[in-house]
């Protein structure tokens, strides 16, 4: 019987050259890159590499790429580690009510810190309405995380113009944009903006 897969946006097959490549750290050069030893200095090699080549899709630099075991690690890190960073300037975050569990579970425990979460509703079309965003920023607003696809309905939120709102306020801005990676591509903007994209490719 032949399967028909529709869940790519979840799990995907990896591409075969990718495989080529991982399968040689999984196998021979499977030492520890933050070791001194002959196989961990070819493994810190390979994860430079591949550093240098996502910065280069990203329009970054590499020491701007951190690597993690996934995407809501990522998040888990990005979320927490702003808010904490910056509680001497506020406590409070917006975010939407149909972003990923990875965020919406981090928000829920910094709430339970003291933190104070606004969840935003979103239109017919599952889209962030800007006014909305716009009405609930506060003066002790740091973060506002907006996800850049939806893991379930596939809307696409508008990330720059939400990007430009969090500039005007000088708020921090996170986007869960694992989804987004087979979606479009992301280019970071080097005019001092303070992004923080969470990706899982």
């Amino acid at each position: 019987m032949k399967i028909k897969y529709f869940d790519h946006a979840a799990t995907t097959p990896v591409k075969e050259e990718v495989l080529e490549e991982m399968l040689t750290f999984l196998g021979e050069k499977c030492g520890n890159p933050s070791s001194l030893y002959s196989l961990g200095r070819e493994a810190k090699r390979g994860m430079e590499e591949a550093r240098k080549r996502v910065a280069s899709l990203m329009n970054c630099e590499p020491n701007e790429v951190y690597f993690t075991g996934g995407g809501s690690e990522s998040d888990n890190m990005a979320i927490k580690g702003i808010a904490y960073a910056n509680s001497g300037k506020g406590r409070h975050i917006i975010t939407s009510k149909i972003e990923h569990p990875a965020v919406l579970h981090t928000c829920q425990k910094l709430e339970r810190k003291g933190f104070k979460v606004t969840y935003l509703d979103v239109n017919k079309n599952g889209i962030v309405e800007l006014e909305e965003l716009r009405r609930t920023i506060r003066n002790d607003t740091i973060l506002i995380s907006i996800m850049s696809v939806n893991n379930e309905i596939g809307t696409i939120q508008p990330i720059y113009e939400i990007s430009q709102i969090a500039k005007m306020y000088n708020i921090i801005f996170h986007t869960d944009g694992v989804q987004a990676c087979r979606t479009y591509s992301y280019r970071c903007e080097k005019n001092g903006d303070r992004y923080v994209i969470s990706i899982w490719t």
